[in-house]
């Protein structure tokens, strides 16, 4: 049997209660409307369930927030979604709680260079580039690893081969960048805080390598990220100087955060 029909109202009440509570992690109400390209004081009353969006609204924020038109039959806590394991219900005030929403102020988009000792050489640091963009309120990190790096280790040397992708969460006073190649079971977890600098523009940490222990290798190392934004001279000299270097040749500010003479522990 069909269940019982709905009356507007209580349509508008469950759409106004799902979408308060999808907006809640939300930093800013206003931005989130200008983002959905509704009105704020429309916005607000989807909010309080006073008014109801056209069919086209509905799917641009049933599209922005991945989830379907059952937000106007069901709490959206129970909405399940096979596609978004970590925000669906089960996970989402967990492990998915910071997720979603990461305040630009934070960790900003664009292009950052990093540095870290290298797992394969201990004399050796790593010297790369990443970019960092937002796309549906989720926060993104893609990247190259080291033509040298691929090359000492017999693997493909091609852009394909190369790429790794990740996510970004948000910790309590920190990030985490949870990254992997293509098709690989293997990755990286990286641990990073924003240190004092000139431009408050760093953040040091640690990234470990999801890999099994080895007596005479190592799985965890300091790393800093720096951020570049999209200013294209700094973004191009950072890529060209991308690869293996030793401690004398890093950045000075990269080498004090570093501190390569200081084992990690």
């Amino acid at each position: 049997m069909l269940n019982k029909s709905r009356s507007p109202a209580e349509l508008r009440s469950m759409f106004g209660a799902n979408l308060r509570r999808m907006s809640q992690d939300y930093p800013s109400i206003s931005e989130l409307a200008r983002q959905l390209g509704v009105n704020r004081t429309q916005f607000n009353r989807y909010l309080s369930g006073e008014s109801f969006p056209r069919p086209d609204v509905l799917d641009r924020i049933c599209n922005f927030f991945e989830v379907d038109a059952r937000i106007l039959l069901e709490p959206v806590d129970k909405l399940g979604s096979g596609s978004a394991i970590m925000t669906g219900p089960f996970l989402a005030d967990f492990v998915g709680k910071g997720l979603l929403g990461i305040p630009e102020d934070e960790f900003p988009s664009g292009f950052y260079r990093f540095s870290r000792r290298s797992f394969l050489s201990e004399d050796q640091f790593v010297v790369g580039l990443v970019y960092v963009f937002r796309e549906n309120r989720a926060t993104y990190v893609r990247g190259f690893e080291a033509r040298d790096a691929m090359r000492q280790q017999g693997l493909p040397e091609n852009a394909r081969a190369r790429e790794f992708r990740g996510f970004v969460a948000r910790q309590e006073d920190a990030i985490t960048l949870t990254i992997s190649r293509r098709n690989t079971m293997t990755g990286s977890f990286n641990y990073l805080s924003r240190v004092p600098s000139f431009e408050n523009n760093f953040w040091v940490g640690y990234v470990t390598r999801t890999v099994r222990e080895n007596p005479v290798g190592q799985r965890v190392e300091r790393m800093v990220y720096e951020h570049l934004g999209r200013n294209t001279g700094k973004v191009l000299s950072a890529a060209r100087s991308a690869g293996f270097h030793s401690a004398d040749r890093l950045l000075p500010y990269h080498r004090r955060l570093l501190q390569p003479d200081t084992p990690f522990r």
